[in-house]
């Protein structure tokens, strides 16, 4: 499902807003401020950020620049400042469209789907640190260099994806990988395999920052 962030210190049109985005497929979360907004988008993978200029705390202007900097995730500017100032340094900033307020929903609906269709996000793309899993393409990224995984280290990546936030024994894994290469995966492989993902994908294998050791339970991603 789709994820959106909504990024609005207008509480009424925050209400508005995710009750017709939720009706229409989205997943949706809010955060009426800078610091709220940023803290959102480093802790989960949202696919696409609505995004006010006069917010709480600091300004959509500086969200923007923070978000882009980081995370290829597309902005959508919604706000009332539709002045040619304020959308040429929306655009400046890397914003991916620009909606004046007031706006007709079924028309941010389109304009929503047209983005996610043009940056290839349409909720295909797992964000997991700096590394880009496209689970549409079979492809994983990381630093814009594409990783070369094997089916098996796919697989049980793919598995701690589908089960984002959730312990993951090691018995559980086993059964998710052990078939994808028609042999059984034996409990010592799956200690190889785990440390060749964690090889491929952390910035530092012995100090792991997305697969995460639960001493005595299994592996978790968060």
């Amino acid at each position: 499902m789709t994820k959106i962030l909504i990024v609005e210190d207008d509480k009424g049109i925050v209400e508005n807003l995710t009750e017709f985005l939720t009706n229409e497929g989205f997943s949706i979360a809010s955060a009426s401020g800078q610091k709220k907004a940023l803290e959102f988008v480093e802790q989960e993978h949202f696919d696409l950020v609505l995004l006010d200029i006069s917010i709480a705390d600091g300004n959509g202007f500086a969200v923007c620049s923070a978000i882009k900097a980081d995370y290829n995730i597309p902005i959508i500017f919604l706000t009332a400042s539709g002045d040619e100032y304020s959308t040429v340094t929306g655009f400046n900033l890397g914003a991916d469209d620009y909606i004046a307020k007031p706006f007709r929903p079924r028309e941010l609906v389109s304009r929503i789907k047209n983005i996610l269709r043009l940056t290839g996000s349409a909720g295909s793309v797992t964000v997991l640190g700096d590394v880009f899993v496209d689970t549409v393409k079979g492809t994983a990224k990381k630093n814009g260099q594409e990783l070369y995984l094997s089916a098996l280290e796919y697989r049980l990546l793919l598995a701690f994806i589908n089960h984002r936030g959730a312990i993951l024994s090691r018995t559980q894994l086993l059964e998710m990988i052990w078939d994808i290469a028609g042999e059984f995966v034996n409990d010592n492989t799956l200690t190889v395999y785990i440390k060749r993902l964690r090889e491929k994908i952390e910035d530092d294998p012995q100090n792991p920052q997305i697969i995460k050791t639960v001493r005595g339970l299994g592996y978790r991603v968060d």
